[in-house]
């Protein structure tokens, strides 16, 4: 089903097909978003 589906993602671009693709290898396409904390020196001009 994963070759099918990269198959069909890379001929047609069909964002379903990459969807099916992405779930058929365990990836849920929700990626955790961590909080950066801006540099010392980026802050200064803040002052």
């Amino acid at each position: 089903m994963k070759d099918f589906s990269w198959k069909y993602f890379s001929m047609t671009g069909d964002v379903d097909a990459y969807l099916l693709y992405k779930q058929s290898n365990g990836e849920n396409g929700e990626e955790e978003e961590l909080e950066e904390e801006p540099a010392p020196e980026s802050m200064e001009w803040m002052q």
